[in-house]
């Protein structure tokens, strides 16, 4: 009975899993094209491309600390999880009135500060609703799901530019479909599953305490992300060796085809032969892709770039935080998932804005080159942290 009962996904995953597919959906419409928008039709140089994303980006690894510290501290995840959702899914339809840089700044901030509030507080609450031995399929399953509804987005967007030729703000209105279906089901579906506290344990946001395996992996992690600039970079860049601009979303739909197929047998594998396994060959696999995209020369380079490149996103982009939460105890799931991806948001600050200057000053590959550098290093260093980084059990 126990073995038939670990093997159901839990209810909060699938709920969890929809609303994800929803948000992605509305969100992966917006994003493939955003850079495009930015270029051709607002007239943004890449560097502020690149500046908008870092700031972006590190908007919602910031917040993510405080997010994580507030739910394990009042031990409540939904009402976050809710609120950020909300917030992302509302503003990305208001793209549609911007007409300059400083606007899309603004949106993208918003959109990404909701970011920040939801998904330390829904990544605790994937492990709160998980057992130890299906975390690693849990986490791959809400994945598979999430990046289902990311290869939704850019086909939508395809078909969208295809019947309106830069037809950019119809896409970004269409987004709020999705959008708002989201709201409705973390609303209606989602439910709290109180945390795991030890008696007179209060959570704290001095990171220190979260102890040495978890510091280690994060480090190799910041190293990882200095490289792993925003995906704007490779859609810019897959225009530059002469995609045309409405295939690329056709691009990106199979990119994240590739990632929602292997997310969940994966993430089952890193419940077997262990996830840093699994994280080091995925953060090589990076690098190998990164180092295509300085090299690549044709289109169809791009296409086949970016097939690839939902193999280690697959391997990485879940699997992390399921290895985070293996590193803490029960207590401070959502606090270490915060912190981490607080760390995370230091390194994506000049990441994708070092991208942007070296792109304009420097040549169109240099980012690339970077990116593979840095991120074929993390994934040694990982590898050769060898039995520094042992799981710890939660009691």
């Amino acid at each position: 009975m126990a073995d038939r009962a670990q093997q159901r996904v839990p209810r909060n995953i699938k709920a969890l899993g929809i609303v994800s597919l929803l948000t992605d959906a509305s969100s992966e419409m917006v994003y493939p094209i955003l850079p495009l928008f930015l270029a051709n039709v607002l007239g943004a140089p890449v560097t502020v491309i690149g500046i908008i994303e870092s700031l972006a980006e590190t908007t919602a690894s910031l917040m993510k600390v405080f997010s994580g510290w507030l739910s394990d501290r009042v031990g409540r995840r939904r009402p976050l999880i809710a609120l950020g959702y909300t917030l992302s899914n509302v503003v990305k339809p208001l793209l549609a009135l911007t007409g300059s840089w400083p606007a899309v700044l603004l949106l993208r901030w918003c959109d990404r500060l909701g970011k920040g509030i939801r998904t330390a507080p829904r990544d605790a609450l994937i492990a709160d609703s998980s057992t130890e031995a299906t975390r690693g399929r849990d986490f791959g399953v809400h994945r598979a799901m999430d990046t289902l509804g990311a290869a939704i987005g850019p086909l939508t967007a395809w078909a969208i530019l295809t019947l309106v030729p830069n037809g950019y703000r119809t896409v970004f209105w269409v987004s709020a479909i999705p959008g708002t279906l989201a709201i409705a089901v973390v609303l209606l579906a989602v439910r709290e599953k109180r945390a795991v506290r030890p008696d007179g344990v209060q959570p704290t946001l001095q990171l220190r305490h979260l102890g040495r395996p978890f510091a280690l992996f994060t480090a190799v992690s910041f190293v990882f992300a200095l490289g792993n600039s925003s995906d704007a970079m490779l859609i810019l860049r897959s225009q530059d060796i002469g995609a045309a601009a409405a295939l690329i979303p056709l691009m990106y739909f199979a990119f994240n085809i590739v990632g929602a197929a292997l997310s969940a047998p994966l993430g089952a594998l890193s419940d077997r032969i262990g996830r840093k396994r699994l994280l080091s060959l995925g953060f090589v696999l990076y690098g190998a892709v990164y180092a295509g995209f300085a090299l690549a020369g044709s289109p169809i380079h791009a296409w086949l770039l970016f097939i690839a490149y939902g193999v280690p996103y697959a391997m990485t982009e879940g699997m992390t935080r399921a290895y985070v939460v293996d590193l803490v105890g029960c207590d401070r799931r959502a606090t270490a998932v915060g912190g981490y991806t607080f760390v995370l948001g230091l390194a994506a600050l000049p990441s994708s804005a070092v991208a942007g200057l070296l792109w304009d000053t420097v040549s169109h590959s240099a980012p690339f080159v970077l990116s593979a550098v840095l991120m074929l290093t993390a994934g040694l260093a990982l590898a050769l942290t060898g039995k520094t980084l042992p799981a710890r059990a939660c009691s």
